[in-house]
């Protein structure tokens, strides 16, 4: 084997002499995707050097004196072995053979090169050995490219690298580095990408982006954007657009330095939304080729998008509880970011700066700190959880730990200001929240299976309506795949019992978030993990006026049911705050307490306008769409039909209100008795069903769910079979009908199917 290659020439089965990177490499190139071309010094050039040198019988002795419990020790050996290689001349045969294949790949242009370490035990699919080996950017002297490479090699025997391969079992002698001199990227734009969720191992690809070289993203340095990628369906399911106001790119004398990012660029999306879908693509690509979910690295120069690096992603959760349990806590919420590795974690905040001894974490320490490096890793490997100001889901720090199985929350912001050493924390990495002190837990079995064994299977699912939140764990013991329906206005007269705009008049606002939070942690206690989808409130006039201090803030209408009532409330000036409330008291619970099934459904939407002014209203207070939460659309109002394809924009599904999408179809109180017993009140009728099956059917074209939670499921067992029929997604009941109406579902799904079998043989 020649002691340097083309990186096209290298496939994934030369790790052995090319390493992990490279070999990655090539196996990319050769398979078409766009790569930064150039050469690599393979392992055999490293057993030359190692040859001539004679260094490895001090890397022995040094190596065998190791305390590895002890940083300061590894350290020394550390310094003791690399030193020892800078002090060893480089054969001259291998200096001009890398020299002149520089001059070849720059071909006499000042092009820049990256060196990079390529390890034989990297990127393997059971090893990470993330950041552990030197990279080196913008090289362009060929004395000074000669430099990196001894360094590279060197950094085989960092502390962090000597104390990883001992953690996993590797041995020393049996590692070897090759070199990798690529092209050199100056990317506008870079970040990483992981083809599923790590954590969860769900089919989303999660991207992170910000700007200039990707180094400051790697490392943890800066907090990323985060794109959330439904890999599928190829659409945009969440994006958090994180702030940032510096960057690594080249200087003036093409060393690699800190740029000022201009203001008007701080917080906007560094990646538009075509970019975003077409990277998915290549990472999905990328998977397949590979047979494996994978940690992808990625930049873009001029527009182009180049692959830099791709290996598999070394630690998958299943998101699932190994006991049939979960954690719901419940406390004082100090600081909240990321949730980069599962787990839950109490115990004393031990602040680690640069400069401090790594000896000062102790087992089971909560170690705090701006970043994480790769020297840290001996004390990441005793802390019992990790919490950093800046980094994303693919940073240093969340890698290592999810290797480590360690809980971890990154990217807080503040952590490192809020957090005081010696201070007693829970830190919850599934949820990304810390703690004040040792929280209250609370296990909650996962619905037994013996529950849902002695239910018939359903394709079509079945939820349940809640209306009073006392009732909520009796109910949970139905065979039910969540709450369809939980009325909001059911949470004011059990728990706040005075008009909001009263409470918030005398200044209560805080009592009034607390109320309603207390209230629908209940429920959402409850069911987690089942969703519950939490309808906002829909009083109508006459009914606020009925609260305490309620004629006060109510107008008299002639007809409440078609008058001041749902989304046209929340948007006026007059009740905007209140609403506001009641959007704080929903993120409370979801937040302080962990309790992501809590989702929302707007009452009666009249228009694009105010549902767009309520979005950017939840929006300020911390309630953004995405995989953890979704936002629904009562469909009771003929225009939610009529322009169903134009809402689906703004909404993940629709819940039915039969009994107001009746009403106004058929132009017929449902309060009268007399047009109800002339039979005008029906959701039987054609009409509806026909409103019902359009919804559906336009639904579905745009990617969204159906659901309904009126009464007719209930009670008309003729009218379920016509929405099974028509393909609904759930059907939500009264606690009575659950029983019933799931066994009439599976019975007709089962008939369906054998309808469906007989056209077959026809």
């Amino acid at each position: 084997m020649n002691r340097i290659v083309d990186i096209d020439e290298l496939r994934v089965e030369d790790i052995p002499i090319a390493g992990g990177k490279a070999a990655n490499l090539g196996e990319l190139t050769s398979s078409g995707f766009k790569v930064p071309g150039g050469f690599v010094l393979t392992t055999v050039a490293y057993d030359h050097f190692m040859a001539k040198s004679g260094l490895m019988d001090l890397i022995k002795e040094e190596l065998d004196k190791v305390d590895y419990e002890s940083p300061d020790s590894l350290q020394s050996a550390s310094v003791a072995i690399r030193d020892a290689f800078e002090r060893v001349e480089m054969p001259q045969d291998l200096k001009d053979e890398i020299v002149n294949r520089h001059k070849v790949m720059i071909k006499g242009k000042n092009h820049g090169v990256a060196v990079r370490s390529s390890a034989t035990a990297e990127d393997l699919p059971d090893a990470s050995f993330a950041g552990q080996q030197d990279t080196f950017l913008n090289v362009f002297k060929s004395a000074d490219l000669l430099d990196k490479v001894r360094k590279c090699w060197s950094s085989l025997f960092t502390a962090r690298a000597i104390s990883y391969r001992q953690h996993q079992g590797f041995d020393h002698e049996d590692v070897k580095l090759a070199v990798v001199m690529q092209k050199m990227v100056n990317s506008e734009i870079a970040g990483i990408m992981f083809t599923v969720d790590p954590n969860s191992s769900k089919p989303t690809v999660i991207i992170e982006a910000g700007y200039g070289l990707g180094e400051s993203l790697v490392g943890g340095e800066v907090t990323p954007d985060t794109y959330i990628v439904d890999k599928f369906h190829r659409k945009i399911i969440s994006k958090r657009i994180a702030k940032q106001t510096w960057k690594y790119g080249r200087g003036d004398k093409g060393q690699t330095i800190k740029i000022d990012v201009p203001e008007e660029l701080w917080g906007l999306q560094k990646l538009k939304d075509d970019n975003i879908l077409d990277l998915s693509q290549i990472g999905n690509q990328i998977e397949i080729h590979y047979e494996h979910p994978m940690d992808i690295e990625w930049c873009v120069e001029n527009g182009e998008m180049f692959i830099v690096q791709a290996r598999p992603i070394t630690t998958l959760g299943n998101g699932e509880s190994e006991d049939g349990k979960v954690e719901i806590l419940s406390g004082e919420v100090i600081t909240k970011g990321l949730a980069a590795s599962p787990g839950m974690v109490t115990g004393k905040v031990r602040m680690l700066r640069d400069g401090d001894s790594l000896n000062m974490v102790k087992e089971g320490d909560i170690m705090v700190t701006t970043m994480t490096h790769p020297d840290m890793v001996p004390a990441m490997s005793r802390a019992g959880a990790i919490v950093t100001d800046e980094g994303g889901m693919t940073c240093h720090a969340a890698i290592v730990s999810r290797e480590l199985g360690t809980p971890c929350v990154v990217g807080t912001g503040d952590a490192t200001s809020l957090l005081e050493e010696g201070m007693l924390v829970t830190v919850n990495g599934t949820t990304g929240i810390v703690y004040e002190g040792e929280v209250e837990s609370k296990t909650k079995d996962l619905p037994p299976l013996a529950m849902t064994q002695s239910a018939p299977v359903t394709g079509t699912k079945i939820m349940v309506n809640i209306g009073i939140p006392q009732k909520a764990e009796e109910v949970a013991r139905l065979p039910v795949d969540g709450v369809g329906l939980l009325r909001s206005e059911f949470l004011f007269t059990s728990f706040v019992k005075e008009h909001p705009c009263k409470l918030i008049e005398e200044g209560r606002h805080e009592e009034l978030v607390n109320k309603l939070s207390e209230a629908i942690a209940m429920v959402g206690q409850a069911f987690y993990p089942r969703p519950v989808v939490l309808r906002t409130s829909d009083f109508k006039t006459n009914e606020y006026r009925d609260m305490e201090g309620g004629e006060a803030y109510e107008p008299v209408e002639a007809n409440p049911m078609i008058g001041w009532r749902g989304c046209s409330r929340y948007v006026s000036d007059n009740y905007r705050e209140a609403y506001m409330m009641e959007l704080k008291a929903i993120r409370k619970a979801r937040d302080e307490q962990g309790l992501k099934n809590i989702w929302v459904m707007l009452p009666f939407v009249r228009t694009i306008e105010e549902l767009k002014e309520i979005q950017a209203m939840m929006d300020r207070v911390g309630l953004h769409r995405g995989p953890d939460f979704k936002l629904y659309l009562m469909a009771e109002v003929p225009v939610n039909i009529f322009m169903a394809d134009e809402f689906c924009e703004y909404c993940d599904g629709f819940s039915i209100g039969s009994n107001d999408l009746t009403q106004l179809i058929m132009g017929a109180d449902r309060d009268s008795d007399i047009l109800g017993r002339m039979g005008y009140f029906d959701e039987r009728n054609p009409a509806i069903k026909r409103a019902i099956a359009q919804l559906i059917r336009t639904a579905h074209e745009h990617g969204k769910v159906v659901s309904i939670c009126g009464q007719a499921p209930s009670v008309y067992p003729e009218f379920t079979e016509f929405l099974v029929r028509e393909g609904i997604d759930s059907i939500s009941l009264n606690p009575d009908a659950v029983i019933a109406t799931k066994a009439n579902v599976a019975s007709i799904e089962q008939r369906v199917m054998l309808e469906a079998l007989r056209e077959l043989r026809k």
